[in-house]
């Protein structure tokens, strides 16, 4: 087992029966009394924040995850099945663990997976994403007073709000994390 004093921002330790990855971590010694860590850290499962602290010497449980960047293949029921390039091994890789973002991918995209033990626990697409829109409204000629944005359907099925002037066939970036517009693709 490992100590307090053996964990880093990035490290991934088991905490309340969850993986969470350290955010922040600091030591304090306040005043008279006896010296502490507070850590703010990620649960890998929800996403939630949480902040605890952790005496200095306390045993924790710090695990071993590796990243490896995966090509999405397919998906296959209830996974996705993903090739690492350089062995070209098939991992099988929940779609949950993807979140909202799932929406956004596409075939042969590469993704960040991380694994403990051969068990993925976490996964991300990329951060920004290049689609083509699909469907789109027509938008009413003159209505150029601010910003008008109007909704698309972009190839996979997603739908986002896009600036008026955004037509079927242009490919827009996407941003994976908050599925906003941010620009359009110049070809």
């Amino acid at each position: 087992m490992a100590t307090t004093a053996d964990v880093n921002i990035g490290s991934f330790i088991r905490y309340n029966g969850d993986i969470c990855q350290i955010m922040e971590w600091q030591h304090r010694t306040p005043g008279n009394l006896r010296a502490f860590y507070q850590g703010k850290m990620r649960n890998l499962r929800n996403g939630k924040l949480a902040e605890n602290r952790f005496r200095s010497g306390e045993t924790v449980e710090l695990l071993r995850v590796e990243i490896h960047e995966l090509q999405y293949l397919y998906r296959e029921g209830d996974n996705l099945v993903c090739m690492d390039q350089e062995t070209f091994d098939q991992k099988y890789v929940p779609a949950a663990l993807f979140g909202d973002a799932i929406r956004f991918m596409k075939e042969e995209m590469i993704v960040q997976v991380g694994f403990e033990s051969d068990t993925p626990i976490f996964a991300r697409p990329p951060k920004v994403v290049e689609l083509e829109v699909t469907y789109t409204e027509n938008v009413v000629k003159g209505d150029t007073s601010n910003k008008v944005m109007k909704a698309a359907t972009l190839a996979g099925g997603a739908e986002v709000s896009v600036p008026s002037f955004v037509e079927i066939g242009t490919i827009v970036r996407v941003d994976t994390e908050t599925g906003e517009y941010m620009d359009r693709v110049k070809k």
